[in-house]
């Protein structure tokens, strides 16, 4: 038997209604002529496809464009940065024919691919926390809200504690002790080693929102005629969870990881301001806007393409989360 999904039934309609829905689509279907019909979700989408289509092609934008971000050509070539204050001699950052976005100050480094391949760290060091953190939400959510009893009790408080915790200041905190631990003082730390754990460090205390939202929807979903049905029939838990309860999970899922990514990019941005994330010569956002922050009086340019850009990128994120919603569940559309 087919069970109601909250995320794809729609009610009918009287004729000629903006609501209607044609007979014959499925689910799937109505969901991607709603999606459709909104401008600003279709309009989210292209900018966040475009995004990560510049994260995954920085190295062919940085062949084409015959730069890449670790050449100091401010150093090799005296004329392109004023000897005396180190900003870049053209007006505007450097910005030509030959530097599209400019020029670093004080080493002279092309703005541009610093910000594709900032852009290609930052997002994948959030959509690898995303995935992480949605993964496990979806585990512990459904578990602590189908078992009940002492297993919801102890993971309903595992959550409270975590969600207690000041994450920005527990980010801060943890990430020198994390590489303390495994990394020697007297060594460099390697970027696949901070990589790897401000993925670790973020997707820790990522997940439980989305745990404790699954659990409160699986808590109400596992006392409805449909999954009494399956369990009379003899169905396992394993197929109540996966052909009952997880298709009327999609929605919440969908929305709560389209707001989670911008929010550990931002996240991860702001750790490597801070000189606890992504560290030279690693591009990085945060990284940029750190040594932007140094020169913004004499170059205010440098930090001009990095700010629109993030800026862009979390409101792009955030409506298309909003649209995705409303296209899932029309209940919510206003």
């Amino acid at each position: 038997m087919t069970s109601p999904s909250q995320s794809g039934v729609v009610e009918k309609a009287a004729p000629g209604t903006e609501g209607e829905a044609p007979a014959g689509l499925a689910p799937r279907q109505l969901m991607w002529r709603r999606f459709k019909r909104d401008r600003t979700g279709v309009i989210s989408a292209c900018v966040v496809i475009f995004f990560f289509a510049v994260a995954v092609l920085a190295p062919v934008i940085s062949w084409l464009y015959g730069k890449d971000p670790y050449t100091t050509y401010g150093l090799d070539r005296p004329e392109l940065l004023d000897p005396l204050t180190g900003y870049p001699m053209k007006p505007n950052g450097g910005i030509d024919g030959e530097f599209w976005f400019g020029i670093e100050p004080k080493l002279g480094r092309d703005v541009l691919t610093q910000l594709v391949y900032g852009i290609r760290t930052s997002l994948l060091i959030g959509l690898a926390a995303t995935v992480l953190s949605t993964v496990t939400g979806i585990v512990i959510g459904v578990v602590a809200g189908y078992l009940g009893g002492r297993t919801d009790y102890f993971l309903g408080r595992l959550i409270d504690l975590l969600l207690s915790f000041p994450q920005q200041l527990f980010f801060v905190a943890f990430m020198p002790v994390v590489t303390a631990l495994f990394v020697s003082p007297q060594k460099e730390t390697p970027t696949y080693f901070r990589v790897t754990a401000l993925v670790m460090v973020l997707w820790l205390l990522g997940w439980m929102q989305l745990a404790r939202l699954l659990r409160g929807q699986v808590l109400s979903l596992r006392e409805r005629e449909f999954v009494e049905a399956a369990r009379v029939t003899g169905a396992s838990p394993w197929r109540i969870v996966r052909k009952e309860l997880l298709p009327n999970l999609v929605t919440p899922i969908l929305v709560q990881s389209t707001l989670m990514l911008p929010n550990f990019v931002t996240t991860e941005a702001a750790l490597s301001f801070l000189g606890v994330g992504v560290v030279e010569p690693t591009p990085d956002w945060g990284r940029m806007f750190a040594k932007g922050a140094n020169f913004y009086e004499g170059d205010i340019t440098y930090m001009f393409f990095p700010g629109i850009a993030m800026v862009v990128f979390v409101v792009a994120f955030n409506l298309l989360g909003d649209s995705v919603r409303d296209a899932m569940d029309p209940k919510t559309t206003r």
